[in-house]
C-alpha cells in the first residue's frame, strides 16, 4: 500500500512540474513577445521623409491605427493599437493634421497625435467683404475643407480669422462665422446708445444696425474715420436727408459680386434702385457688405458731431475724407476734391450729379446752398 501511494505522489509531482515548466516557458515566450513588441514600438519607423497625417474629428482607435498602416507610417496596426491601449492614450487623441517626422517610431507618432500641436489652418474674412466674396473664398479654399456652401445672406458673417481642422466641412466654418456675427450684433445692440437705437430712434432694429454699419464699413478705408462717418449718416437720417452713399449705389449695380472697377456714372447716380441712396429715403434695402465689430460699434456709438457732409480728399480711399457741418463748407471741400481729381472727366461729371442732389437735400433741410467758392 505504501509503495502505491508513493507512485501516486510522484505522478502528481511530475504533473505539477510539467505544468510549472509550461508556465515558465509561456512566461518566457510572452516576455519575449513583449520585449520584441516594445522594441518594435520604439524602433525607428519606415517614414523616409516628413509626412502629414490627418486625424479627423471622431476617428477611433482602430481607424487611426489602420490608416497609419495604410499610409506606411507604422509597420503593424495591431502593435500600434496595443501600444495606445497599454499607455491609456487612446482617449486623448486630438483631431487635426500632424507632422510626422522622418524615421518616427510608433511611440513618437503616438506622442505627436496625443500631445503635439496640430498644424494650424485658417481662413480670413476681411472687413467689408460681401457674402459672395466669402462664399467664393470658402468654396475655393484648399482641399483641406470638404463640401460646398451656397452664398449666405449679406451681413450675416463676422469678418475675422477662423481656424479649422482639415477635413472639416465648409458649412461648419460658415456656421462659426455666422454664429460670431449673431453674437457681435447682439452685443452691439445691447450696448447701443439709447439715443441711437430703439423702436422710435434712428436705428430701429438690430437688422438696421447691421445695414448702416455695412455702409459705414464700405464708405471709409480709414479705421479712425468710422465714428465720424457714422455720425454723418445718423445726423442725416435724423433730419430726413438722404444718405447719398456711393457704395450703396454700387451694390445696387453689382450685388456685391464684383468690384465696379470705375467711378459711378451720372446716369447710375440718377437711376432709382432699392440701394441707390441718392434717390431713396432712409436706409438701403439691406446690408451691402459684412461689417466688422468696429463698424457695428461706430453705429452704436457715433461721434457727437454736427457733420452732415463728407467728401473724399483724393481718389485714394486711404487718404480719407473732408467733413463739414454746413453745405457752404462742404462746397469748399468739393472744390478741393475736384482739384485732386481734375484729370478725371467722368468723375467730375458724376460729382456734378452728386452735388445737384446734395443741394436739393441741403435746401430741404434748411441749409440753403451757397455759391461754390474757392478755399
Amino acid at each position: 500500500m505504501a509503495r502505491k501511494q508513493k507512485r501516486r505522489t510522484n505522478g502528481f509531482v511530475d504533473l505539477l512540474n510539467g505544468a510549472l515548466s509550461l508556465f515558465v516557458i509561456a512566461l518566457v515566450v510572452v516576455a519575449g513577445i513583449a520585449i520584441y513588441g516594445i522594441q518594435q514600438f520604439y524602433a525607428a519607423g519606415p517614414v523616409s521623409e516628413d509626412t502629414a497625417f490627418l486625424v479627423e474629428p471622431g476617428n477611433g482607435l482602430g481607424t487611426i491605427a489602420d490608416r497609419l498602416e495604410q499610409q506606411g507610417l507604422v509597420s503593424n496596426a495591431w502593435l500600434f493599437r496595443a501600444g495606445m491601449m497599454l499607455t491609456a492614450r487612446d482617449a486623448t487623441v486630438r483631431a487635426g493634421e500632424f507632422r510626422i517626422p522622418r524615421g518616427a517610431s510608433m511611440g513618437d507618432i503616438l506622442r505627436e497625435i496625443t500631445e503635439g500641436e496640430p498644424v494650424q489652418y485658417a481662413v480670413t474674412v476681411p472687413e467689408g467683404w460681401t457674402s459672395f466674396q466669402v462664399a467664393e473664398r470658402l468654396n475655393s479654399e484648399s482641399q483641406k475643407l470638404i463640401g460646398e456652401i451656397e452664398m449666405p445672406a449679406e451681413g450675416t458673417i463676422l469678418p475675422n480669422t477662423y481656424d479649422y481642422v482639415p477635413g472639416a466641412t465648409r458649412k461648419s466654418v460658415l456656421d462659426a462665422m455666422q454664429g460670431a456675427m449673431a453674437e457681435a450684433v447682439a452685443a452691439a445692440w445691447e450696448g447701443c446708445d439709447p439715443e441711437i437705437c430703439g423702436p422710435d430712434k434712428v436705428v430701429k432694429t438690430p437688422e438696421e444696425l447691421v445695414v448702416l454699419a455695412s455702409v459705414v464699413e464700405r464708405e471709409t478705408g480709414v479705421p479712425t474715420e468710422r465714428k465720424q462717418v457714422a455720425s454723418v449718416f445718423v445726423n442725416r437720417l435724423r433730419q430726413g436727408m438722404r444718405l447719398q452713399s456711393d457704395p450703396t449705389t454700387i451694390y445696387g449695380i453689382t450685388k456685391g459680386q464684383a468690384p465696379l472697377g470705375r467711378g459711378l456714372k451720372r446716369s447710375e447716380i440718377e437711376a432709382v434702385t432699392d440701394y441707390n441712396t441718392y434717390q431713396i429715403d432712409g436706409l438701403p434695402a439691406g446690408p451691402i457688405a459684412n461689417p466688422g465689430v468696429e463698424s457695428l460699434e461706430a453705429v452704436a456709438h457715433p461721434d457727437a458731431s454736427g457733420y452732415l457732409y463728407f467728401v473724399a480728399k483724393t481718389a485714394l480711399p486711404s487718404d480719407g475724407h473732408l467733413f463739414a457741418e454746413t453745405y457752404a463748407e462742404h462746397q469748399r471741400n468739393v472744390v478741393l476734391y475736384r482739384e485732386a481729381v481734375k484729370d478725371a472727366a467722368a468723375e467730375a461729371e458724376a460729382e456734378d450729379a452728386r452735388e445737384a442732389i446734395a443741394a436739393e437735400q441741403a435746401e430741404a433741410a434748411g441749409d440753403a446752398p451757397a455759391a461754390a467758392t474757392t478755399p
